[in-house]
């Protein structure tokens, strides 16, 4: 019986795989996952490799009690995969492929080198909808403008349904190789200073294809009715969390959007699926960016704004980091991000604007940030609404468009039920007061057991005097431009 590898990435499940369903039906499989962070632009992140441990652990359960098991090793890829099928004698190697430049390159040469091996490799469409080069504007180029996008892909793309979990019992190889335990990796090394800085995440999740299941389950059944409106309430479980698991391949695209689609359907409701599905399809438009713009997780897309004038404050990076801003929405979405490794869109629009435009800090800096400290940390997501906010990037809001943080946490969070929660300290103040706390009444303060300056921090910048600014810093990266086409026209 021929035996075939089934190289694990951001595959971690059962249900939907073509990699590990093809493999199945062609014979001995013998599914491996490689730890080689040295292999892609950037390296994991400490919440993502947090997410990872308990991620391969529920696999490994799984696949166990489907009569297979997972084989952990170290990379290099090449070397790792060559010596497992040494151990096995397995002449095929499958996977899902992996669209992010730096992986996709990897993915390239490794197809090469074992071909030329002798091996028989298959690479399928897993991590997204469609191939991100597939789908081209009219002209045969790539598009910057997410509706066109949306068009073209919901008219040229076929969804298929999702494929069920392959029956793997009687397809265990004759020998199983060697695995490197889990334990080993140190993923869930998240402790310094004598803090375990995951202590508030391992709650909040239950990592694995099971957890992602009830999540999507609950969602649909609970929340997608009312997904349109309730979205942006930060205060508010409106979405659908989903984030992590999408990343770590818990659950497929694919699988999403057919529950949410069946869902909606059920309910007699088809359109309430449409702005969710959305969401799924702006996922697939960041990869179809960064596809075609592989230096966009560093290089602004528009490159006026390598002109744009920043400044260099680490003390105001470290306070919008640790959420001590003074912006009450600003440090409720920073302390969420930092206590659950997941934030509310609506306040990942707020507090990227800060950085951005109240801060004049470069959006690197907070990509990098968000990088590390979501569970779900996608490159090309990230990078898109990174861009996004900055104005900088593709179907970007205008620069000149700055979030007032005090009217949005108003407008989003009016009780103050978000920040409430993540800045306990403003617990007791007034919903009229509680996303301006240095306009209430000293009586006020006093009567909620607020100081401002020591249990609570003054605002670091003054919006009016911030927004100012970076309109200054706007306009000063014009002229550079106009002069430019002045001289190429002349």
């Amino acid at each position: 019986m021929p035996t075939t590898l089934v190289w694990l990435r951001h595959d971690l499940r059962l249900a939907d795989h073509p990699a590990l369903d093809a493999a199945a039906r062609r014979g001995a499989v013998v599914p491996v996952f490689i730890w080689a962070p040295d292999e892609e632009e950037p390296a994991p992140g400490g919440a993502h490799r947090w997410w990872l441990d308990g991620s391969l652990r529920a696999l490994g359960a799984d696949l166990e009690a489907k009569g297979s098991r997972l084989v952990v090793r170290r990379g290099p890829s090449l070397g790792a995969l060559r010596e497992v099928m040494a151990e096995t004698g397995a002449d095929a190697v499958f996977w899902n492929a992996r669209p992010e430049p730096a992986l996709a390159r990897r993915d390239a040469s490794v197809a090469r080198r074992l071909r030329v091996d002798g091996v028989e490799v298959q690479t399928f469409t897993s991590r997204l909808l469609h191939d991100p080069d597939a789908v081209r504007t009219g002209s045969g180029g790539s598009y910057r403008v997410f509706g066109p996008f949306q068009r073209r892909f919901l008219a040229e793309v076929e969804i298929a349904a999702p494929l069920a979990v392959p029956v793997l019992a009687g397809c265990a190889p004759a020998t199983w190789p060697a695995s490197e335990p889990i334990d080993a990796l140190r993923l869930d090394a998240l402790a310094q200073d004598g803090i375990d800085w995951a202590a508030s995440m391992r709650p909040a999740w239950t990592r694995g294809e099971a957890g992602a299941r009830a999540r999507l389950s609950a969602f649909v059944d609970e929340r997608l009715h009312a997904y349109s409106d309730a979205r942006d309430r930060v205060g508010e479980e409106g979405s659908s969390s989903l984030e992590p698991h999408l990343h770590h391949g818990e659950v497929s695209p694919r699988g999403v959007w057919a529950a949410v689609r069946a869902g909606a359907e059920a309910t007699g409701q088809p359109a309430v699926a449409e702005k969710y599905l959305s969401e799924i399809a702006w996922r697939e438009f960041a990869y179809h960016v960064l596809h075609h713009h592989p230096r966009s997780p560093v290089t602004p897309l528009n490159p006026d704004f390598l002109r744009l004038p920043t400044v260099s404050d680490p003390d105001a990076f470290v306070a919008w980091r640790i959420g001590q801003t003074g912006y009450p929405v600003v440090d409720a979405g920073m302390r969420q991000l930092w206590a659950l490794g997941w934030m509310h869109n609506r306040a990942r629009m707020i507090t990227a604007s800060f950085l951005t435009k109240d801060l004049l800090l470069p959006w690197q800096d907070g990509a990098r940030h968000f990088h590390d400290a979501l569970c779900g940390a996608d490159l090309a997501s990230n990078t898109l609404n990174w861009q996004w906010a900055a104005g900088s990037g593709a179907d970007a809001q205008p620069f000149f468009r700055i979030f007032n943080p005090v009217a949005q946490g108003e407008k989003f969070d009016p009780a103050g039920a978000y920040v409430r929660r993540w800045v306990p300290e403003l617990a007791d103040v007034p919903a009229k007061f509680v996303h301006r706390p240095w306009e209430a009444p000293a009586s006020v303060l006093d009567a909620a057991g607020v100081t401002l300056g020591t249990t609570y921090p003054r605002p670091i910048v003054d919006h009016g005097v911030a927004r100012t600014r970076a309109l200054a810093a706007y306009k000063a990266m014009r002229p550079a431009r106009e002069e430019a086409e002045a001289g190429a026209a002349a």
